[in-house]
């Protein structure tokens, strides 16, 4: 027995705006009698044509089928399309107070019902914001290719899920989609698909950090700049160096140089003048600035 909160119940024993429009503006449909879902919504909009002011629908499935068609048409009501376009599965969801992940397919089928009828009204070539376009996840096109034939699930339709409710798995792509859910055959499609999806994240989030490296270094004045590396030096490098019994004291700063005098085991250390280029120096031009050049005094 499924856990559905009380409100899913309640749009399942109590459905609302069920029915058909006459002379509607816009009819999304969507499933199949096959599969055992299948949801039909009807738009009315007002005289702008920019403003739902009414829907109804007409579905064949379960408990969360209904529930969420019903939930569905009470969301429209009263957004303008663009809004209505930004609807995903999860504030279906969400509006009913969640449903079990093995039924997040029926909030998805309520989704795609919405953008087949807002893709429908707008057939005179509008463009009207979809999850996938906004995601970015997708060339739109050559990917209505069939994925999963027993359900007849399109690769577009799997990659839009993934991308909208960060799945991360198969078997959380057949609880939303139900691709995978009948002989099996499709599920190491499926996993190509979610693991060229995720090299696909991983390389943009490679990218971004890439290019915040190679932002420009922030512009400090002069007091600023002198703020800057006594701090570091006084918090992160001396304390480093005292760690391995050597010391440092901070001479004078001219301009980008740094001068520096060291101190205990760092004043007799054969590697003194790596510790000042790997560590000091390296350690003050992450901090402050990559101009910075550190010498010791009297050198």
């Amino acid at each position: 027995m499924w856990d559905y909160s009380k409100k899913v119940m309640d749009h399942f024993l109590n459905p609302r705006n069920v029915g058909e429009i006459e002379n509607p503006d816009a009819i999304g449909e969507v499933g199949n009698l096959r599969c055992g879902d299948a949801l039909k919504i009807y738009l009315r909009l007002d005289e702008a044509k920019e403003k739902i002011i009414d829907a109804k629908f007409r579905t064949f499935g379960c408990a969360s089928a209904i529930a969420s068609a019903s939930a569905l048409t009470e969301l429209v009501v009263g957004k303008t399309i663009d809004e209505a376009a930004r609807l995903t599965n999860d504030d279906i969801a969400d509006y009913l107070g969640s449903l079990p992940e093995e039924k997040m397919h029926c909030s998805v089928m309520g989704m795609e019902a919405l953008q087949t009828a807002i893709k429908n009204l707008h057939g005179n070539g509008r463009k009207t914001s979809t999850v996938g376009d906004e995601l970015g996840v997708y060339d739109p096109d050559g990917l209505d290719r069939t994925v999963c034939y027993c359900f007849s699930v399109s690769e577009r339709k799997i990659r839009e899920v993934i991308a909208a409710s960060h799945l991360e798995n198969v078997e959380q792509v057949t609880h939303f989609t139900k691709a995978g859910g009948g002989c099996g055959g499709c599920k190491p499609d499926i996993q190509n698909i979610l693991d060229e999806m995720k090299g696909e994240r991983e390389k943009k989030s490679r990218q971004a950090e890439d290019s915040e490296k190679k932002e420009k270094p922030r512009r400090l004045t002069n007091l600023q700049k002198i703020n800057l590396i006594q701090k570091t030096i006084e918090e992160q490098i001396v304390p480093g160096l005292q760690a391995d019994g050597g010391d440092l004291e901070l001479v004078d700063i001219d301009g980008d140089r740094v001068i520096v005098k060291l101190q205990g085991a760092c004043a007799s250390c054969p590697s003194a003048h790596v510790t000042l280029k790997r560590w000091v120096e390296a350690k003050l031009r992450e901090q402050v600035s990559n101009d910075l050049v550190v010498e010791e005094e009297g050198l």
